[in-house]
């Protein structure tokens, strides 16, 4: 099987080791020769450039002389407090470094199918999957440490003889979240990387620009949305009026 350079870099030198830690697991790879996927290959190179992005700003941070870099973040981390702020409310801070990271991972993993010999891993279900379902524990878990106990009468409706209605619909509509969380991310990111491949076959020069200008656009798009959501759940889940 065909993979990118990065992942057989990686199967070449950690496919063992992985190997064995899935058969450990009573995990069998499809190809067992090359047990790492190109989706999580393209998953740890975004880790990586995120870490030495955080690691560069850190090292260059200056109250005096900001540099470009440091301007770019300060703006991204403004942006997405403003977000928090506007959508969860003045409680925001202690997820606002969840949605930064989340939002910089999402965007990233959807940029780097621009690069050539590189694929975007949000075109791959699993990925954006994972996505949704840490999103969508982790603002349960806000919601039970905000609340205590008093979290799950969110989900008994507003008066208690139509808890027996309400339990399940509420049941249904929090699961349904990681659904639309993850096909929305998915099918836009796989319909781009798809039209992308599609025109670059057919026609190799100039064209394709435009499609990659419009790839770039549906990232930037699929992430806000991404995060925007998130926020929305957070909010409810934290308000104190459960």
């Amino acid at each position: 099987m065909e993979h990118l350079w990065f992942t057989a870099l990686l199967n070449r030198w950690f496919g063992g080791p992985v190997l064995s830690l899935l058969l450990a697991l009573h995990i069998h790879p499809k190809h067992a020769a090359t047990p790492i996927s190109d989706s999580f290959a393209m998953e740890v190179l975004v880790v990586l450039l995120l870490s030495a992005l955080f690691v560069a700003v850190r090292l260059r941070l200056s109250v005096d002389q900001p540099g470009g870099l440091q301007h770019s973040m300060e703006w991204i981390e403004s942006f997405v407090g403003n977000m928090g702020e506007e959508i969860i409310g003045h409680h925001y801070k202690p997820y606002h470094s969840y949605l930064v990271t989340l939002g910089l991972f999402i965007l990233t993993c959807n940029l780097i199918g621009i690069i050539p010999s590189f694929e975007s891993p949000t075109a791959v279900p699993i990925v954006p999957l994972g996505c949704a379902l840490l999103t969508w524990f982790y603002y349960h878990f806000q919601g039970l440490r905000t609340n205590g106990l008093a979290y799950f009468k969110h989900f008994m409706g507003p008066v208690w003889w139509l808890a027996p209605l309400m339990l399940p619909i509420e049941i249904f509509s929090h699961t349904a979240r990681l659904l639309s969380l993850t096909v929305r991310l998915y099918a836009n990111m796989f319909a781009g990387e798809m039209v992308t491949l599609v025109f670059f076959s057919l026609i190799p020069i100039g064209v394709p620009i435009v499609f990659e200008a419009l790839h770039v656009g549906v990232s930037l798009i699929q992430t806000y949305i991404f995060v925007i959501l998130a926020c929305v759940y957070l909010g409810e889940a934290t308000a104190h009026e459960h």
